[in-house]
């Protein structure tokens, strides 16, 4: 399934600050019903959002009116637990395009970038950076560079560069998930079968 094409993304963010977020504090297994990657936003950090009356947890970064955007800031050793696809899945239903932490899980972070959603793994120092410019002002923005590899906060220009795959980079900038990327080669793999023995 194609995806938006990622290039540069320029936005506010939400801050959640905590270590150690698995994959059902993401999304709980008892929401894993569906097979099509709609709806899971709701359910994102699901018990953490919402009471048990299922009303909004006001004090919850989510839900809290100051923030907005389309980055998700997450503290050290987000997506672990499970493997489950979900997870990735919900984080881009709720809006994001981007999640920013010093550290993830590999699977999931594979995960997000099978689907369109960019991890950027940032230093632990640079990551305090960004909460604390989002504490002093909820409406920082944070410029997030996928072709020059590179995370800034805005106002204050400073920087720092980011790693990724380089074929998983070239997906994002295409909006290719890896079926669309072999359909995209579709014609040089019939050229190539043409040149193999049968």
């Amino acid at each position: 399934m194609a995806y938006d094409k990622f290039n540069i993304v320029q936005s506010s963010a939400y801050p959640l600050a905590i270590e150690n977020v698995d994959t059902d504090q993401i999304i709980p297994a008892r929401f894993l019903k569906a097979i099509e990657r709609k709806g899971f936003g709701d359910n994102l950090f699901r018990d953490w959002r919402y009471n048990t009356d299922n009303t909004l947890k006001e004090e919850f970064p989510l839900n809290n009116p100051k923030y907005s955007g389309k980055i998700l800031v997450g503290g050290r050793n987000f997506g672990s637990g499970s493997s489950r696809e979900h997870a990735a899945w919900a984080v881009y239903d709720f809006g994001f395009r981007c999640v920013i932490s010093s550290f993830f899980a590999d699977i999931f972070k594979n995960n997000c970038l099978n689907i369109g959603v960019l991890p950027v793994q940032v230093s632990e120092e640079f990551l305090e950076k960004i909460f604390n410019a989002i504490e002093k002002d909820p409406n920082t923005e944070i410029k997030v560079d996928l072709p020059n590899q590179s995370v800034t906060l805005v106002e204050t220009n400073v920087s720092e560069s980011f790693e990724i795959n380089s074929y998983k980079k070239q997906n994002m900038l295409n909006g290719f998930d890896d079926i669309d990327y072999l359909q995209h080669i579709k014609s040089e793999i019939q050229e190539f079968v043409k040149t193999r023995p049968f």
